[in-house]
């Protein structure tokens, strides 16, 4: 079996669950142009970037938005989603999701987070687990979102780690892809029928064991 030196975590869907705050704040802003919003075109949505999000919900649109008012849209759905994360705390915390990293930190692997959330820094101090990571990519420096391998290849180069000995864990399809693109061991959390590219899937982060994989 492969010894890893690093694991790198996504953050929605893994560690807490914004994705509620997520559809709250998509489902006002599409609604609020015309376009019709549910839970099953939300799953769409999942583990890709602000904007590339906002081009899904305004493609179902009858008419075009110029770059500024993308821009303006964006921001308007940012400031409600900042809003309810506001109120976020520990209790947010998704079972297993810190008996998780602390298992990793035993193990001696390297903890990285690789989210495309621009807040995912603010959300992290919201749950009280920032000093378990060393280190956390900028989703605002990075140029392309997943599946796109870039932000886990930063991660990796950033922990100083080479991607081929990083497992990284995610719950979606995109981040699933990004993973396996970046060359790295995948993780699923969730549907083994949905997760599809990756190695192994489990339900969530309960029973957690790094030494596993």
């Amino acid at each position: 079996m492969k010894q890893y030196k690093a694991v790198i975590f996504d953050l929605d869907g893994v560690i807490t669950d914004t994705a509620r705050y997520h559809y709250l704040a998509w489902k006002r802003l599409a609604e609020s142009q015309g376009v019709p919003f549910d839970e099953a075109f939300n799953e769409h949505l999942k583990g890709i970037d602000r904007m590339g999000s906002l081009d899904l919900i305004l493609a179902q649109s009858p008419r075009a938005f110029s770059d500024d008012e993308k821009l303006a849209l964006a921001t308007e759905k940012n400031e409600h989603y900042k809003e309810l994360i506001a109120t976020m705390s520990p209790d947010d915390l998704l079972p297993g999701a810190v008996a998780a990293l602390d298992a990793c930190r035993a193990q001696g692997l390297r903890i990285g987070l690789a989210s495309v959330s621009k807040n995912a820094f603010t959300v992290l101090e919201r749950l009280g687990i920032t000093d378990k990571f060393d280190y956390v990519v900028d989703a605002a420096t990075i140029a392309r979102g997943k599946p796109d391998p870039e932000i886990f290849l930063k991660a990796a180069r950033e922990l100083g780690v080479a991607a081929a000995d990083c497992f990284g864990v995610e719950d979606a399809v995109a981040g699933v892809a990004s993973i396996k693109a970046a060359g790295m061991y995948a993780v699923g959390v969730g549907d083994a029928g949905i997760l599809t590219q990756a190695d192994v899937v489990i339900p969530d982060l309960r029973g957690f064991d790094p030494a596993k994989y």
